[in-house]
């Protein structure tokens, strides 16, 4: 069952009534088939209607949705013969970012992204996809592996930042986070990335500093949460929609800026509608990413993939 968000309020209540109709005609002998049509009609079309014009605070509700597909669902789609690797080889391991070896349609490839988990059980196990200093160190040792291997790498980007807590800053979270966005820039193979849900902060960029970077339709990316940016420039969360617009945050605003190199379209209503169908998109976006860069030089490819970020922001 699909939880409807705030604004879907009017497509849930003719939902309701859908079901209630089902309902009616399963225990009577009443011919309400064509009513029900109709309405299903009128469903999806309020549907998509709705999400072709989503605000930007919308889009941000849509990139959290608790029914969103994260890494272990992309996973479970369309990678094949997944090893995972764990353990950052100084502390211990982090559960707030998966990654290993796989193959994607045939193809070998070194897949890591972040977990948010789907309950309360796998949420806690994995931290809500908030990585700790290890989880970095982790991926960079995957990187690096990555590159004596000559694998390309793909990453699943979903997370609200890094883990902001004593404990991390402890054991060194802005020193572990300048260093996984280091080897993501001298990894000498082809690195994909792709924003799946929300894209948070240096927790985000520190998986994200690929050659070409990707984002589903209703994913989102930022400096900070429109939350956060309300918090600081008008002392309340409340501001937060206004933050959002401001910010630019949406796939669209970042293909416009340079920021990203492609918008992966959603199934209508969103990625947690047809999980199937949106992954499919997603990976034959990356494979085809994939056929071009596999093509260049490990020399080329480094020397574009500084210049690409070097480029972000000027006139």
């Amino acid at each position: 069952m699909i939880s409807f968000l705030e604004f879907e309020k009017p497509i849930a209540a003719l939902e309701a009534r859908i079901a209630e109709l089902r309902t009616t005609a399963s225990d009577s002998d009443l011919d309400i088939a064509g009513e029900i049509a109709r309405l299903e009609k009128k469903s999806a079309g309020m549907l998509a209607a709705t999400y072709a014009k989503l605000t930007p605070w919308q889009k941000t509700q849509v990139a959290r949705h608790p029914q969103r597909p994260h890494f272990v669902d992309y996973v479970r789609m369309g990678f094949t013969d997944f090893i995972p690797l764990g353990g950052d080889r100084l502390y211990g391991e982090d559960a707030a970012i998966i990654g290993g070896f796989a193959r994607l349609n045939g193809r070998k490839v070194m897949v890591m992204g972040h977990e948010k988990g789907h309950d309360t059980a796998t949420r806690i196990k994995h931290n809500f996809g908030m990585a700790k200093p290890e989880g970095y160190r982790k991926a960079i040792r995957l990187m690096e592996m990555a590159g004596k291997f000559g694998l390309p790498v793909v990453t699943l980007v979903d997370t609200a930042g890094a883990f902001p807590g004593v404990e991390a800053e402890e054991r060194g979270q802005a020193e572990a986070i300048a260093r996984s966005i280091e080897a993501c820039l001298a990894v000498p193979v082809p690195i994909v990335s792709a924003i799946v849900g929300e894209g948070g902060s240096g927790g985000a960029v520190a998986l994200a500093a690929a050659d070409r970077v990707l984002m589903l339709e209703h994913s989102i990316y930022s400096v900070i949460s429109p939350e956060g940016a309300s918090s600081i420039l008008w002392r309340t969360p409340d501001k937060a929609p206004d933050a959002a617009e401001a910010m630019k945050v949406t796939a669209q605003d970042l293909l416009s800026l340079n920021v990203v190199e492609r918008v992966v379209a959603e199934p209508v209503g969103g990625a947690h509608r047809d999980a199937q169908g949106a992954a499919q998109a997603l990976f034959g976006a990356i494979e085809q990413e994939l056929d071009v860069l596999e093509a260049l030089p490990a020399r080329d490819l480094l020397a574009r993939r500084e210049e690409r970020f070097l480029a972000i922001g000027r006139a």
